[in-house]
């Protein structure tokens, strides 16, 4: 049986499910970061749990937000996006999409720095598509080795071990993840 809840509670509990989905994390690694057990999390994002204060301010310093954020009431005329910066992975990446993005994709601004060493190989489900916003990237695509310049783009099969990183320099691109890519890559270490 569900709390019954007011239109700010349920609010939270689907930002709180938003916010950690956009991230990849389990309930698991919420529960490692909050320090708050992840049955009680569970409970809390479906409604069978209100959420005490000192669990709030908990859960929103693990997802890098504010109470305030969390408790806001949503305007849904407000269609500015303030983008989110995390670094991760020696990247700086700028959230261009909202975590809670009904269609699933995330668009996502990355500076990735020149590799002193060969990126590790990912493969997920899906595709990856980003264009190059200055600088070159380096794409590893399994064996192969291609070079994007500023202005290019490139798409590809992310079940194709796959790379990114910057040659001759440090390099920008624009990319746009379905959720596969989004938790394979923008995933906080």
């Amino acid at each position: 049986m569900t709390q019954d809840d007011s239109p700010i509670e349920a609010a939270v509990r689907s930002r709180l499910r938003s916010l950690r989905a956009a991230r990849g994390w389990s309930l698991d690694e919420l529960a490692r970061r909050a320090h708050i057990g992840p049955s009680t999390i569970s409970r809390i994002e479906t409604g069978h749990r209100r959420v005490a204060l000192d669990q709030l301010v908990a859960l929103a310093r693990a997802l890098e937000t504010t109470v305030d954020e969390l408790l806001a009431e949503g305007d849904e005329e407000d269609v500015v996006i303030r983008p989110r910066k995390d670094v991760a992975h020696g990247s700086t990446y700028w959230h261009l999409t909202r975590a809670d993005d009904p269609s699933g994709r995330t668009v996502t601004k990355m500076r990735v720095p020149l590799a002193k060493r060969s990126p590790e190989l990912q493969v997920h489900p899906g595709r990856d598509w980003f264009f190059v916003l200055s600088g070159t990237a380096r794409l590893r695509l399994g064996e192969r080795e291609v070079l994007v310049e500023a202005g290019q783009a490139a798409e590809f099969d992310t079940m194709v071990p796959h790379a990114i990183g910057g040659h001759g320099g440090p390099v920008e691109v624009l990319s746009i993840f379905d959720h596969h890519g989004e938790r394979a890559h923008l995933r906080a270490p």
